[in-house]
């Protein structure tokens, strides 16, 4: 109790991945006392480390963008921004490497000028389309940007018809939208929606210069998501109980909640389900969503990354991304992984994976280590001191036409219980800044429905 007789509100979140520990974290800094549950034994969700050896490896390779100003806000929050730095300008190395007369390498960068002229130069002498293919991208970028995102029968067309429909061939799309379009969507084009893809062309190559400017952790995602999170909710006051499962959420006769775990039943006046959405549908009280069934229409899209040790340098760039190849994105993991000896880590990023998914390393070391060998000739003669792969095999939802229908915001039909997570209707597709944004979002309403003022910088823009 207060000293003036009054009890502190109680929040519990669950779920430790980006959008619960940001919704604990916007909850707490408004004064909300915040229990946060996580299953796991640590904090990230699926932007996570592990321990290989004496390596120290990233489940998967994750990017973000400078339009992502609710991931750059997590990282400020936590003290992590100088540790996963920007790019000064966007500069993307793609290799084609089926061409007629052997590999050829282009780049896709921005310059000085405003949008749209940023990017014309680099499309002008971009070598993997035609002259006729490069101007037909610049007047469908145009159509893109003229697009409403805000009107729902976006989300109702397929992106590959709308791109067929304005003039870009099967070249245009393979090499560049899907170059772009696969890793930020986890899906190709004919099977993502036309109002996840134009939001995401137009935010990042659209609306600012410099919005596509990429970045990336420089060190173990663990360290940014899980020992900096955890030290931020720490020292916040956030009760942290990790290796917590929720089993159950009901109402108590005061009209409180009840949060059960395999350990205690915890009472609060708000609950935040910030996990997947079967997992929030197992959770759900009877009522809570007008169509709880639409949680189990969302589909999900797997994503593949391929790890390879070889014993010495054989890529002088930190990534880049492949054509004419499975090979989608190669990472540079060297230094962050913590590999000595002068060999180097590479980290292949595979999205939308779903042929490779199940396939046996033994199957896939057989299809891969070709590959990079066609791309990076160094690797011809390079040993390979180890192989493995990571799987995520539900990593996103999957962003079909549709999607956006089954998508519920922050809000239930039950007072004080809130939705968080990537899944939920933010606007993004599945990505880091869609799960902070979605934290945004359930805080904004569980302090709205505890009669508290919030009023987070980004709030509307989440």
């Amino acid at each position: 109790m207060r000293g003036d007789g009054v009890r502190p509100a109680h929040a519990v979140v669950v779920g430790g991945g980006l959008a619960g520990v940001t919704t604990a974290l916007e909850l707490t800094d408004a004064g909300v006392q915040v229990t946060l549950l996580e299953g796991r034994p640590r904090l990230g969700g699926l932007a996570f480390s592990f321990r290989r050896g004496e390596l120290t490896v990233d489940n998967g390779q994750h990017v973000y963008l400078r339009c992502c100003t609710a991931y750059r806000w997590f990282l400020d929050r936590v003290e992590g921004a100088a540790l996963a730095p920007l790019q000064d300008r966007l500069d993307v190395p793609v290799l084609d490497v089926a061409p007629p007369g052997g590999p050829r390498l282009g780049r896709l960068r921005r310059s000085a000028l405003p949008v749209p002229l940023h990017l014309a130069a680099s499309l002008a002498t971009y070598p993997h389309l035609s002259l006729a293919e490069r101007a037909s991208v610049g007047r469908a970028a145009l159509a893109l940007r003229r697009l409403d995102l805000t009107d729902p029968a976006l989300d109702e067309v397929d992106f590959a018809t709308w791109l067929r429909r304005h003039g870009q061939s099967d070249r245009t799309i393979e090499a560049l939208w899907d170059l772009v379009g696969v890793a930020t969507l986890n899906a190709t084009a004919p099977h993502a929606s036309l109002g996840l893809a134009a939001m995401v062309f137009k935010t990042g190559l659209l609306s600012d210069a410099g919005a596509a400017d990429i970045g990336w952790a420089q060190v173990p995602l663990g360290d940014l998501h899980d020992t900096l999170a955890r030290k931020a909710l720490d020292s916040a006051g956030v009760r942290t109980e990790l290796r917590t499962r929720a089993t159950g959420v009901s109402r108590t006769d005061d009209g409180r909640w009840r949060v059960a775990t395999d350990g205690e039943n915890l009472d609060a006046d708000a609950v935040v389900l910030a996990v997947p959405q079967r997992e929030t549908h197992a959770l759900l009280p009877e009522g809570a969503l007008e169509e709880a069934g639409r949680l189990l229409e969302i589909g999900t899209s797997p994503i593949l990354n391929i790890h390879v040790v070889y014993d010495r340098q054989v890529l002088r760039r930190p990534f880049f991304a492949a054509l004419g190849s499975p090979v989608q994105w190669v990472f540079d993991r060297t230094a962050a992984s913590g590999l000595k000896g002068g060999g180097q880590y590479l980290a292949l990023s595979q999205s939308a994976a779903d042929d490779d998914i199940d396939e046996p390393v033994s199957v896939l070391r057989a299809r891969y280590l070709p590959e990079l060998e066609r791309l990076l000739p160094a690797a011809r003669g390079a040993g390979v001191q180890d192989f493995f792969v990571t799987r995520e095999r539900t990593a996103t939802f999957a962003p079909a036409p549709g999607v956006g229908l089954l998508r519920p915001g922050a809000r239930t039909r039950a007072p004080g219980l809130y939705l968080a997570g990537a899944w939920t209707a933010t606007g993004w597709p599945a990505t880091m800044e869609g799960a902070v944004r979605s934290g945004f979002s359930a805080a904004g309403a569980a302090l709205s429905g505890l009669g508290r003022p919030h009023d987070h910088p980004l709030q509307e823009a989440a």
